[in-house]
């Protein structure tokens, strides 16, 4: 666990009872605004939106932009939550130490490995995107070849710095904002000038709701919408691991977090309903990007070709962060001795080199998928459904970790100047949103997997956990935290 400053005697104490934090080397602070905001936007634009959106229309028609509309404003408040208690205490690295701080050591465990399988299996689908995107670029390519080398291009672009990490993501994000940005402007003279597409369809705001209504498959087609929808969002957590590589997190991390209600507006509700309004929501290809189609329909070959290459973009970037996160994660495991101590050395650059060549190892499974998938869509669904899992697990224990926040450390609720609005309800209401998505996922035979897969997952942590506690250091560690619990409510009481 961090360390902390006690608010009764102004001491410090830490729950790692090894850790020195002076003896040994810490990430560097040096992500800065401009990383941030562009860490931030590129986690909220993942491969869902690009790749996934197609599918989540054919099931929800216009209804989908209120399917978007809802996970965004349940996040809001998952971010705002995780915000105010990085900051409330900067020696926190991740959400994965304030959890094991606020919950005990096996929240910390729990999370961290489930965050960490997490990107993997997300990583697993953005290499399936980029193999399916290539094959359209390049018709033939052996699926090996962008397999194989997506992870090696992964390695050069983390091994130097965590600033040459953050380089290449504000670029990699840099990208696909300029494509959403033309698409929405292209989408917008096409509805202007009612262009008219082969099949006779007039592009116009009406197409959105002339056939069959907003809700043409009822609610049954509005919840089934969240499914994919939800695996859009993955990865918008991503600046609560960066939280101890941000230069001034006071500053950049409520910056880059409040700014998430108008980055969903634009560039998911504004391009969607853009591409709606000019493709009649029928003719939309499930098993596509509807980002490419719109192109193509407007006769833009090269400009088609351009957002293959920008989709595929979006896949690296998505692989990227994700390499950088678990990584991340592994290191402050391994810290805790919750992971082999060789994942808690950092190279001279301060990059935990081999916990983030751990890591790439695991997408090496996007090869054996792509050769066992009946297609590229089919395996991106299974893949991106466990992931959604996954990510609610860790999206619930943040807001789990805030209710323990407001009941253990009023005084630094009370005097937080970032606190998280609703704070004594919301976080019910996001838990509640939280279970129903487990309900939606399994309403369909092809994200149903996803809830036998998880479960299998956490009980292969819980034996890993119940191995791990018996370590004098965890122990050690488990009374600690039951110790420091009890002189916190203790003063809470005598206050």
């Amino acid at each position: 666990m961090p360390e902390r400053t006690t608010a009764k005697t102004g001491t410090t104490s830490t729950g790692s009872v090894t850790r020195d934090s002076h003896a040994e080397p810490n990430l560097a602070r040096s992500l800065s605004r401009r990383h941030i905001q562009m860490l931030a936007i590129g986690g909220t634009i993942g491969t869902g939106l690009f790749m996934g959106a197609g599918k989540t229309i054919s099931l929800a028609g216009p209804a989908v932009i209120f399917v978007y509309m809802i996970i965004g404003f349940m996040l809001f408040f998952v971010m705002r939550a995780m915000g105010e208690i990085l900051l409330s205490n900067l020696n926190y690295k991740s959400f994965s130490d304030f959890a094991g701080d606020l919950l005990g050591p096996w929240a910390s465990f729990f999370t961290g490995w489930s965050y960490w399988a997490f990107w993997v299996v997300t990583g697993v689908a953005d290499i399936v995107a980029i193999s399916g995107y290539v094959d359209v670029l390049a018709p033939g390519t052996p699926l090996w070849i962008p397999a194989l080398l997506t992870p090696v291009v992964l390695i050069v672009l983390n091994l130097p710095s965590v600033k040459a990490f953050g380089e290449a993501e504000f670029w990699f994000a840099l990208v696909k904002v300029i494509a959403i940005l033309a698409l929405i402007g292209t989408g917008l003279v096409m509805i202007a000038t009612r262009f008219t597409s082969p099949s006779g369809a007039v592009a116009g705001f009406e197409n959105m709701w002339n056939d069959g209504g907003m809700f043409p498959h009822g609610v049954a087609g509005f919840v089934l919408g969240f499914q994919i929808a939800i695996f859009a969002f993955a990865g918008i957590e991503l600046v609560g691991t960066a939280a101890a590589e941000t230069k001034d997190p006071e500053t950049n991390l409520p910056r880059a977090i409040n700014t998430i209600p108008l980055r969903l507006l634009l560039f998911y509700v504004g391009a969607l309903v853009v591409i709606m309004s000019v493709n009649p929501w029928r003719t939309i290809d499930p098993g596509s990007s509807p980002f490419i189609g719109m192109f193509a329909l407007a006769g833009l070959g090269v400009a088609a070709i351009v957002v293959n290459l920008v989709v595929l973009t979006s896949a690296a970037s998505s692989a990227n962060s994700g390499i950088y996160s678990t990584s991340r994660m592994v290191y402050g495991l391994a810290q805790d001795g919750n992971a082999p101590k060789a994942f808690g050395t950092l190279s001279r650059r301060k990059v935990p080199q081999n916990a983030l060549l751990f890591s790439c190892i695991f997408l090496l499974a996007g090869l054996v998928l792509l050769y066992t998938g009946d297609s590229f869509m089919g395996a991106f669904t299974l893949v991106t459904s466990v992931a959604s899992v996954l990510t609610m697990f860790v999206w619930s224990i943040i807001m789990v970790s805030y209710l323990a926040f407001l009941r253990r450390r009023p005084q630094l609720h009370a005097a937080s100047a970032y606190r998280m609005p609703g704070a004594r309800f919301m976080p019910w209401v996001v838990l509640v949103f939280f279970a129903f998505m487990l309900w939606a996922l399994g309403q369909a035979e092809d994200t149903r997997l996803a809830l036998v897969v998880a479960p299998l997952w956490f009980l292969s942590l819980g034996a890993a956990w119940h191995v791990n506690r018996r370590a004098p250091l965890q122990q050690a560690r488990i009374e600690e935290w039951k110790s420091e619990a009890r002189a916190e409510k203790a003063a809470l009481l005598r206050s």
